[in-house]
């Protein structure tokens, strides 16, 4: 492309014979989704950059707790608290948008593309670094269908309690939570539909509690199953005697840490 394509319309004559060289940089994009990002490496030496997608809430997240310890637990890494829309932290940083009604309604195409578009802007802040995505519950569901339409933006993702087979999971919750809205249509991207889109490179881990009654064993296991088919190694494990919150699990933290490691993991189950 020639340079002269590159320069705005409104450039000086002094600019102009400069030629190339003043062309200006790529101008930074703006993540639309807000967070907290812990670190302390300068965005140019950062190796490892993790994004923290939370589960579905009623209240605040409580994910910033993990994302500060997995920046101090992983060597050269930026780990960013995201919130998703409507979603706001107990310091008063707010995500535009609207929450969903909790009723797995909030997994579309559109949050989908916002969750794209600010991993990309961080993406472009940490150059050097590979992309962990980590996704709790709800938030899980998200990374999963980032990884499967957008695969290129994930290098690695760990998935915790995901109700990564949607319809599935819809109905388990349907009976469990009768009157909450689980039977009612959504928009939502299901997971395992979008799984043939996840590159066969993407490094993966899925955590599940064996006593998780919001997100069983199974439904991760289908999931995984679908994975497998695709030629992609993922750490699948089950947490004897947990629930559906683990994702402070001390083995969640180590799983994060496995992915971050420069040399590809073996399979591992249990």
């Amino acid at each position: 492309m020639r340079c002269s394509s590159l320069l705005p319309a409104l450039l000086t004559p002094a600019l102009l014979l400069a030629g190339c060289a003043a062309t200006p940089r790529a101008a930074m994009l703006e993540p639309p989704l807000a967070g907290t990002t812990f670190g302390s490496v300068k965005p140019a030496k950062v190796e490892t950059l993790v994004i923290v997608v939370h589960d579905d809430t009623e209240t605040a997240p409580s994910h910033t707790g993990f994302a500060e310890r997995a920046a101090a637990a992983i060597p050269n890494a930026a780990v960013v608290a995201l919130l998703r829309p409507g979603y706001g932290s107990t310091g008063g940083i707010v995500s535009p948008g609207l929450r969903g009604a909790g009723n797995g309604d909030a997994y579309t195409a559109e949050i989908v593309r916002l969750l794209g578009e600010t991993v990309a802007a961080h993406r472009q802040r940490y150059p050097r670094a590979r992309t962990i995505l980590v996704g709790d519950g709800g938030g899980a569901a998200l990374v999963a269908n980032l990884a499967g339409t957008r695969p290129r933006l994930v290098d690695g993702m760990l998935l915790v309690g995901c109700p990564c087979t949607l319809p599935e999971w819809r109905a388990l919750m349907a009976k469990a939570k009768p009157g909450k809205g689980f039977n009612r249509p959504v928009e939502s991207l299901d997971p395992l539909q979008t799984v043939g889109g996840i590159a066969v490179t993407t490094r993966t881990a899925i955590m599940v509690g064996e006593n998780d009654r919001i997100t069983p064993p199974r439904i991760a296991g289908t999931y995984a199953e679908a994975l497998a088919l695709r030629g992609i190694a993922i750490d699948f494990r089950r947490l004897p005697g947990r629930g559906h919150e683990i994702l402070n699990d001390a083995e969640t933290l180590q799983a994060l840490a496995r992915l971050a490691r420069p040399v590809p993991n073996q399979v591992a189950t249990r």
